[in-house]
Order: C-alpha cells, then structure tokens, then sequence
C-alpha cells in the first residue's frame, strides 16, 4: 500500500507571498482567489505594535472575507451562456463543474483509505481530480470505480510513478497522470492547441504548473462570452471558476462524454 502523500500537485502561492520581505507569512493558496486567513497563525504579528495591530487585522480579516465575493455571480454568467434546453452530457457536465464553485473545500492531498466504489474524502478537503470526480460522479460515472477496473486488467498500461505493483482503489483515480492514461484509453484523448476555438465547454484539459507538477481542469464557457473558455479547477482556493487555460503548458486535451 502506498501511504504517502498525493504529490501530483502543489500549492501555487503568489510571488509576493514566498517573499522573504513579506511581513506575514500568508497561508494564501492559489493565483488570484485566496482561501480565508487563519490570521492567529500568521507569524511575526507580536513584532507589529499593539495599537496598530487590531486595525491591521480587521483590514485583514475585511480583504479576506470579500475575495470571491463576486464568484456566484461569474458562475450565473457562465451558466447563462450554456444552451438553455440543452440536456447533452457536455452541458450537465459544465454545469456540475460550476455548482462546484459553491463548494468550500481546503486544498488537502493527503493518502486517504476511502471506501469502494463510491467512495471519496470528506467533502470539505481535495485536489484538482476530486472536482474532476465529483463532477463527473454527479452525472453517474465513478471515476474511481472505471479507473480501478481499468487497472486492474490493464496495470501495465499506466503509469509508474509511485512504485506500486497493483492498483489502489484509495488513490490511483486521484492521480492526474492515471486520469490521464484512462481518459486515453476512451479515445477521448484530442489534439493540444493554442487555438481557443478548439476548446469547447465540457472538455478537460492537463497541464503542468511551477514546472513539474501535473494538474487538471474542466472546460467551460466564458463568463463574459468571449472566445477563450475559462476553467473549473482547484489549485489551491478550493474549486474556482477562472480564466487560465492558456496560462500553463498544456499536456494533454480530452472530451469524455461516456454514455450508459
């Protein structure tokens, strides 16, 4: 069994945050949607004065509270510009992807032992797959089920990154490079372009950030109703719904719309 923990992907901090000049070290996860502050936990608070210190705080605790404040409101625009009586798989699937948005979830891709089949960890902690999961098990499909079948008559046809002789119904559907190979193996694997048009609402994508870590994303339609798709991800805030499918190098372009 393999007890470490999930290492596909890492918590992206902004820039300004890994700053040694920084005066707090800010729990921040992600680009631009920060998770909320544990603001006891911040260290160096005791250097700043006391009388400056309550303000700061309450600015602090005020910055937090707001960010994403606008989050539902870029999920309804997003929504809007799905065919209203569309009932295809790719539209459902746009639209699970997007309730995930309202989700709270902290950044955690700890080793869990979950049941099987069905199983997931507590709906509260995730990674980049769990949305991918959730979503898709929102519409009947378990990942982790198919993934695990699929492993165990095929095992030498996926990945050997984690030094396992035999599939682990616990971890293997949460591991993008595994998503990957069996997304493949659907046919649905698609060309990788820098061409927007080639993109459509209820594709994923994978891509690689800060150089080495593999990461996964739903594609939906633009909240604005421009030409380039945003996604739904979690890399780090919980599930948000941003415009980023350009951002990293993409490895991989899949449209898996199973039917049963």
């Amino acid at each position: 069994m393999d007890t470490r923990p999930y290492e596909d992907e890492g918590r992206i901090l902004p820039k300004w945050a890994k700053s040694p000049r920084n005066p707090l070290e800010s729990p921040l996860h992600g680009w631009n949607q920060p998770s909320p502050l544990n603001i006891g936990s911040l260290k160096g608070i005791q250097a700043i004065p006391p009388l400056m210190r309550f303000p700061l705080l309450a600015a602090l605790s005020l910055f937090t509270s707001s960010c994403g404040a606008d989050a539902p409101e870029r999920a309804a625009a997003a929504r809007a510009q799905l065919p209203a009586a569309d009932t295809g798989f790719a539209t459902r699937l746009c639209h699970a992807a997007l309730d995930r948005t309202a989700m709270t979830v902290r950044y955690d891709g700890a080793y869990v032992r979950i049941p099987y089949p069905g199983g997931d960890v507590p709906a509260d902690t995730g990674v980049c797959t769990d949305e991918v999961i959730r979503s898709y098990r929102s519409l009947g499909f378990d990942l982790q089920k198919l993934v695990h079948e699929d492993m165990k008559r095929h095992f030498s046809a996926y990945p050997k990154n984690w030094g396992l002789a035999k599939p682990d119904s616990n971890i293997d559907h949460r591991r993008v490079p595994n998503l990957q190979a069996f997304f493949k193996r659907q046919g649905a694997s698609l060309p990788i372009t820098q061409k927007a048009a080639d993109y459509l609402p209820g594709d994923l994508i994978t891509c690689t950030v800060a150089g080495k870590l593999p990461h996964i994303a739903l594609v939906v339609p633009a909240p604005d109703g421009g030409d380039t798709p945003w996604i739904v991800h979690n890399i780090g805030s919980g599930p948000q719904l941003e415009d980023r499918l350009f951002e990293f190098p993409l490895t991989g372009h899949y449209r898996w719309h199973p039917v049963k």
